[in-house]
């Protein structure tokens, strides 16, 4: 996120181009609406000269955009005064998950983690067994839509 600049943000459209990420890849980040609700109130509150967007707030590094192990040693900070055990990336493993378990295509998971296999994705997203439930009352419920009633008893 350090080359991230305000021309990358399309709030109209509630995506962010990330350029060069992780991997050297270009990606494309979509916005929740809570998360636009505050980038909105951000952008507000910050100069409108600075191009750049996240920018480093005190230290020796004020006012330069902040770097992806800074983002990650605050990360580590705050967890460190909470007592959690969280990362950037146990977030990255939770979202998976969750949009999986949501009912979300692992491929398109795959696609907005940027991974270039899919079995990383699989890795990533746990599948819960309210997914895997729901899942299969719906395939049960379109399979016995299909199929003819059976004829005699079962025994």
């Amino acid at each position: 996120m350090k080359g991230l600049s305000r021309k990358d943000i399309y709030l109209r459209r509630r995506l962010i181009h990330i350029k060069n990420g992780k991997g050297n890849k270009d990606r494309i980040v979509f916005i929740s609406n809570d998360a636009l609700t505050d980038l909105i109130v951000y952008l507000e509150e910050r100069s409108s000269n600075e191009e750049k967007l996240f920018l480093v707030e005190k230290g020796t590094c004020k006012g330069k955009p902040i770097s992806v192990r800074g983002i990650q040693k605050r990360m580590e900070y705050y967890a460190k005064k909470i007592n959690l055990k969280i990362s950037c990336h146990h977030l990255r493993h939770t979202m998976a998950t969750q949009l999986l378990n949501a009912g979300m295509d692992l491929v398109s998971i795959q696609d907005l983690l940027g991974h270039t296999r899919i079995k990383t994705t699989e890795r990533y997203a746990k599948v819960s067994n309210v997914k895997v439930m729901k899942d299969y009352f719906k395939a049960i419920d379109a399979v016995t839509k299909r199929s003819p009633p059976m004829g005699g008893d079962i025994h």
